[in-house]
């Protein structure tokens, strides 16, 4: 770890991408894992697209709330703080926090300035376009809430299979990625874009790419270097944000 918390500290333009890895150290299942109970039976993929919403809308609905109080038992974890800590630090150039994580656990550690590439799970917005009479603070209650007049239906201000992602978010995380000179892709398997094609971009831009994940990548033979630990341990040690002093020699630090 020490090779990339040099890197970092020679770094003047830094972005990071975070994935679910980085939550799942917060006790959040990633999207894909297992779900269990009575959600045991559902695939996640078919809760999360307007298809599945418009044919069971309630059940859609309950789910959403389900990862809603999932969430909110949890807090942030060392990995999120140490971003935080970072971002407030670092005056020799820019630093761009870009996340697939729709959780929020990023702002709740402290960061001022996140890039939500797939939304965020605590807001809401409209199924269809909404009309005149359509305002999110006065939607009648239910599962789903809706609008009282003309039946629009609330969601989950997400990124569902088939949309696509917020344009001034993708244009922002894209334009920082080609101007970084460093890359650090945390807790991500590099299987879902145009996230993972940032990392990509930042590589043909010539920019360090660093990986810090427990497991291989997709996006492992595009970076200079590779970090397997958790992000709880390394990126308190890479960021200079925490404890020395943790045991490393469990972890490995590899050029690609």
């Amino acid at each position: 770890m020490a090779a990339a918390a040099k890197l970092v500290a020679a770094a003047k333009n830094i972005v990071v991408l975070t994935g679910a890895g980085i939550s799942a150290e917060s006790g959040i299942p990633t999207f894909r894992d297992a779900q269990t109970g009575f959600w045991a039976k559902y695939r996640p993929e078919d809760m999360a697209s307007q298809t599945g919403y418009r044919a069971n809308p309630t059940m859609v609905w309950r789910w959403y709330e389900y990862r809603r109080e999932l969430v909110a038992k949890v807090e942030p974890n060392a990995g999120h703080y140490a971003l935080a800590a970072f971002e407030k630090s670092h005056k020799s150039g820019t630093f761009t926090l870009v996340t697939q994580n729709v959780d929020g656990l990023h702002r709740r550690a402290g960061s001022a300035d996140v890039l939500c590439l797939h939304g965020n799970l605590n807001t809401q917005s409209w199924l269809d376009t909404p009309k005149d009479c359509c305002h999110l603070d006065h939607a009648e209650a239910g599962d789903p809430p809706h609008c009282d007049r003309c039946g629009n239906l609330v969601r989950p201000a997400v990124v569902w299979f088939g949309e696509a992602l917020p344009y001034r978010v993708l244009d922002a995380a894209q334009k920082a990625s080609e101007a970084c000179d460093l890359m650090l892709v945390v807790g991500t398997a590099g299987a879902v874009y145009p996230a993972a094609g940032l990392a990509l971009l930042a590589s043909r831009m010539r920019a360090k790419v660093i990986i810090v994940n427990t497991a291989p990548s997709e996006l492992d033979d595009a970076a200079d270097l590779i970090v397997r630990a958790p992000a709880t341990v390394a990126l308190p040690w890479i960021l200079g944000a925490g404890q020395k002093s943790l045991p490393l020699t469990k972890y490995s630090e590899t050029p690609s």
